[in-house]
């Protein structure tokens, strides 16, 4: 991935992560966090995870970030996108999708 590509991919997952790291971390340490996403055999759910992916990045030096790591935060930018797009109607506060894309740091409820 060159310079440009880098630079792209940040800005856009910027955009879309609106957690601090901190904000994320408490999040992902509640039971409605845990309690959406597809699950695998270990029991986390793919946005759990990603979520404590979403963490170490925001942690890490920008110039130690690797390719994948800026894969994933393209990952992140086209889930946050598609699931966006389903938004359901009404009061979204305490809704397994508000739940689900804020595992993928972003609050849709967050100014």
């Amino acid at each position: 991935m060159d310079e440009d590509e880098r630079r792209q991919v940040a800005a856009d997952y910027a955009d879309v992560v609106n957690l601090t790291p901190g904000e994320l971390e408490r999040w992902l340490d509640t039971d409605e966090s845990r309690s959406v996403g597809q699950k695998d055999d270990g029991g986390e759910s793919v946005g759990h995870r990603s979520g404590r992916r979403i963490v170490a990045i925001a942690r890490t030096r920008k110039a130690d970030l690797t390719d994948d790591d800026y894969a994933h935060m393209r990952t992140v930018v086209g889930y946050v996108h598609r699931h966006l797009a389903q938004r359901p109607d009404g009061d979204v506060t305490d809704t397994p999708w508000r739940y689900s894309l804020m595992n993928w740091g972003h609050d849709p409820e967050k100014g």
